[in-house]
């Protein structure tokens, strides 16, 4: 298997394209009522993604990762918009969506929280929970971001309709009626929408790892929404690339191809047993043998910058 970039220009080339694609975003998403061509910029974006996504899954994953670990608070807002519209297109891919489906889902993605971006970045960035007035705001953003939209021009029905329904509310009776198609696609992002909120650190938390991210996600899931779960660790697996993991012979990996089996992924080994890095890195497939990977780590475990187009330079060969 060829490495994931041929280059540090390759990388960095592509790396500028993912975070231009997070900058888009923060501008329209911040001032949805002055940007010019909204919906066409929106639907501009959805391609762009698909664009890069299709490239190279993996290596999506891993910039995507280390984007969402390392975005200053400030920008939460737009990260996880981007998180949760890369992570919904390949879900889409996963269960093989029509295209209509696929890009409503996407755009929804992206704007699920349109009337809350402020508030959004304001929470990413406090110590304290929600005060009573936030969280009548974070109850109803849904409905209000559907109502922004529309006043902005948006009237494709489904994109609207899974807008409406992501977010769970705790009352039966308050919860919006929508079409059995909308209710399933809705179901998918709000599982989405979790899943990256716990990846992504906060002023008041650090990040939570991956795979405690995924346990959380398939351990609340409802028979309903179980095999989006489920699905959702398939495809991007149990170790997502870009993501940090312990080895049972007490060394740091990032974890850069996802395996056949979900918690068996090549990793490149970053830090020896005290902590400090290797130079250059090892890459390991873990499905060849050991080490094993023994638990899933916060991006925080690497207090050290890394030269990550070295990492993903690497070869095939084990170490």
């Amino acid at each position: 298997m060829k490495p994931l970039v041929a280059s540090e220009d390759e990388y960095e080339d592509l790396l500028g394209q993912w975070s231009d694609l997070e900058s888009g975003l923060a501008v329209i998403l911040a001032h949805p009522d002055s940007a010019q061509e909204f919906e066409a910029r929106i639907r501009q974006y959805g391609r762009w993604l698909q664009d890069l996504s299709w490239r190279d899954a993996d290596l999506a994953l891993y910039l995507l990762f280390q984007l969402a670990s390392h975005s200053p608070v400030v920008g939460y807002s737009a990260s996880h918009a981007l998180v949760c519209g890369v992570l919904c297109h390949l879900l889409a891919e996963d269960f093989d969506l029509p295209g209509d489906e696929r890009a409503c889902l996407v755009h929804a993605a992206f704007t699920m929280n349109v009337a809350m971006t402020e508030l959004q970045n304001q929470l990413a960035a406090q110590q304290l929970k929600p005060s009573a007035e936030q969280q009548i705001l974070i109850n109803d953003h849904a409905a209000r971001g559907v109502a922004l939209l529309r006043g902005i021009g948006i009237h494709d029905a489904l994109w609207l309709e899974i807008v409406r329904g992501h977010h769970p509310v705790k009352r039966r009776e308050a919860a919006p009626e929508l079409s059995e198609r909308a209710r399933y696609l809705a179901h998918m992002l709000g599982m989405v929408d979790r899943y990256a909120a716990m990846i992504s650190p906060r002023q008041s938390r650090d990040a939570r790892s991956a795979k405690e991210s995924a346990r959380n996600v398939l351990e609340n899931s409802t028979e309903y929404d179980n095999p989006v779960g489920q699905a959702l660790v398939r495809v991007i697996g149990m170790y997502p690339p870009g993501t940090y993991v312990q080895l049972d012979d007490q060394r740091v990996a990032v974890v850069t191809r996802k395996g056949k089996l979900a918690n068996m992924p090549d990793v490149a080994v970053v830090l020896d047993k005290a902590g400090e890095p290797i130079r250059p890195p090892q890459l390991h497939p873990t499905a060849t043998g050991r080490p094993h990977i023994v638990d899933a780590l916060p991006a925080s475990v690497t207090r050290e910058r890394l030269n990550h187009h070295l990492i993903l330079q690497l070869g095939t060969q084990a170490s």
